[in-house]
């Protein structure tokens, strides 16, 4: 009897074995490319080959790494063929959009403003984030970036508090007293040198300054606890990118492999940090939650609409530490990013270095700025949104329809991934005019509305109900950091800068930038 037994179980495991096999092997990595492709050529959309199980991931690890030698002159801001030659290749090959294949995942290439306006204007919810790496996502959360439907609703609702306007202006004296220790740092340097010049790597002291300004307005008193969170990510990060164009089998992420196993440990760490920060805010109701973000969203979270008290969290603790970890990453990668690419063009550019030093110390004086000082910052806003627009930290957005759908006269099916590249958008000759690839920040002087020819057409906190809750944190930082290096220093690139920016999931200069500051005579 239990022989039996034996050979129905295996029978039956054997059975689901090959169900399994079929469907996975044959459907989905044979069939369905071969369908899916077909469906889009009939269409007149065509794209490189898809090759079994790997998609076009090979090409892309090999044309990637043939580009990685090519350097650039500091004014040509174009630099597609260095960071993202795959998509020109196959741009300039099959016109757009374009059909490509991210391991056995069909994506489509947008390259129309128009297309890309219907996916992200979309309110009826037909487009969903596509799937995330796992190491991605536990550096950065389920949080609002990567929620949907009703759960994006109600953490939207909970965290929009801790981002109105009046909230982020009384943070502004936080950034400054942030930055202002560096920046003494940076005098005595260059004041012991004969020179009275020192040369200063700005993206390392960028990301160590954001994640400083991230820390104490995110975490208040517990800022340590918050730095060593940013170095946990940093690692998660690190190895993200490793293992980005690697093919993700089915299960594979449950494997204690070597990988795995680190994940798992730095996953574990990032929210038992996180933990040890929040629980003791819930415990000391009756004396709030403090007036960081972290406390703004607990409070949030505990109010009815009403303004009554709820029993409960809005959120679980889940959420709340995947929002922190949303928050924190966002708030302290994009920001630092933007920082030194608009360093590094105002030392390309002095004229405007120039522009922006007289407008800051015609509106900021001898005191250090303040929130509505800022606001005053006309063209420094120009300079810091053309920076955007050339040298966006996030380059690929990633959609997907969770039903078939149209676009203009495209039927893209259910769960067809949906590729907007954004600096193919930003170049766009039709959209920007002919000088799409130079630096000219007065294109944003009557607003980002009527900088193009298209409504809106700067993508780098994507537009329409899902846009960047944090982009007026961002560029309140950026501003204050700037403001008061502007009214200290005089800056230009160092000798030993190397122009090659890099796509390590954010677009950074590969060899760091070097600057030589000089102190101005106050």
């Amino acid at each position: 009897m239990a022989a039996v037994l034996l050979v129905a179980s295996a029978t039956a495991l054997l059975a689901l074995a090959a169900a399994w096999l079929w469907d996975y092997a044959v459907v989905r990595l044979l069939w369905r490319p071969r369908a899916v492709s077909g469906m889009f050529r009939a269409q007149g959309v065509r794209g490189p080959p898809y090759s079994f199980l790997r998609g076009n991931n090979h090409d892309i690890r090999r044309m990637r790494a043939e580009a990685d030698a090519l350097r650039l002159d500091v004014r040509d801001h174009n630099y597609l063929p260095r960071v993202m030659p795959h998509f020109l290749t196959w741009k300039q090959q099959y016109g757009g959009p374009f059909l490509y294949w991210f391991g056995a995942q069909p994506r489509i290439c947008l390259l129309d403003y128009e297309s890309v306006r219907q996916v992200l204007f979309n309110k009826s919810g037909h487009f969903f984030k596509s799937d995330v790496h796992p190491t991605f996502l536990a550096m950065l959360g389920k949080g609002l970036v990567l929620v949907e439907g009703t759960d994006w609703v109600r953490h939207r609702r909970v965290v929009n508090p801790a981002f109105a306007m009046d909230k982020l202006k009384m943070m502004t004296t936080t950034m400054v007293s942030c930055a202002e220790p560096l920046i003494k740092e940076w005098e005595r340097l260059a004041s012991s040198n004969e020179s009275r010049e020192v040369e200063v790597e700005f993206s390392k002291q960028f990301q160590d300054l954001t994640a400083d300004v991230i820390s104490h307005t995110s975490f208040g008193s517990s800022y340590k606890e918050g730095k060593e969170v940013f170095h946990t990510q940093k690692q998660l990060l690190a190895l993200a990118m490793a293992t980005l164009l690697n093919v993700q089998l089915p299960g594979f992420k449950y494997l204690p492999t070597k990988n795995n196993r680190l994940k798992w440990m730095l996953e574990k760490k990032i929210k038992m940090m996180l933990m040890a920060i929040i629980q003791p805010r819930l415990a000391s109701n009756g004396s709030g939650y403090g007036d960081d973000l972290l406390g703004l969203m607990l409070e949030a979270c505990l109010t009815m609409e009403q303004g009554e008290k709820r029993d409960e969290l809005t959120l679980t603790m889940d959420e709340i530490i995947d929002e922190c970890k949303t928050f924190f990453f966002a708030g302290h990668e994009t920001t630092s990013h933007l920082l030194t690419w608009t360093m590094f063009l105002l030392s390309v550019y002095p004229e405007w270095q120039e522009r922006l030093r007289e407008e800051v110390i015609r509106e900021c004086g001898n005191a250090n700025p303040t929130a509505d000082t800022l606001n005053k910052l006309k063209e420094m806003t120009m300079v810091l949104l053309e920076t955007l627009r050339l040298y966006g930290p996030v380059m690929v957005m990633l959609r997907k329809p969770i039903s078939d759908i149209r676009l203009g006269s495209l039927s893209i099916p259910k769960g067809n991934g949906i590729a907007i590249l954004i600096p193919f958008l930003h170049r766009d000759k039709e959209v920007w005019g002919d000088n799409a690839n130079d630096f000219e920040p007065l294109r944003f002087e009557n607003g980002i509305t009527n900088a193009a020819k298209t409504p809106q057409a700067l993508l780098s906190f994507s537009i329409g109900p899902r846009s960047c809750i944090g982009q007026n944190f961002a560029m309140l930082e950026a501003k204050s950091v700037l403001a008061m290096i502007l009214k200290r220093f005089s800056f230009t690139l160092s000798s030993s800068y190397v122009h090659a920016p890099a796509d390590h999931i954010t677009l950074q200069p590969k060899f760091g930038l070097p600057i030589v500051l000089r102190p101005l005579d106050v």
